[in-house]
């Protein structure tokens, strides 16, 4: 399974994203410290990507 950790500014990794996938809005895109596992499951569900993907795009950002 692929760790998934959010490395540098969530405001840049979130216009980042958004950019990326345009049908993301703020509500989207909001990240709470220890709840990085309902993110990937909204934008899982939003842009129809896997969780393996997301997180190479969350890590690679």
């Amino acid at each position: 399974m692929d760790k998934f950790e959010i490395k540098g500014k969530w405001e840049e990794i979130r216009a980042r994203l958004q950019q990326k996938y345009p049908g993301l809005t703020k509500d989207d895109l909001t990240y709470t410290v220890g709840q990085g596992e309902e993110l990937l499951n909204k934008l899982g569900q939003k842009t129809g990507k896997s969780r393996r993907a997301l997180i190479k795009d969350l890590n690679s950002m």
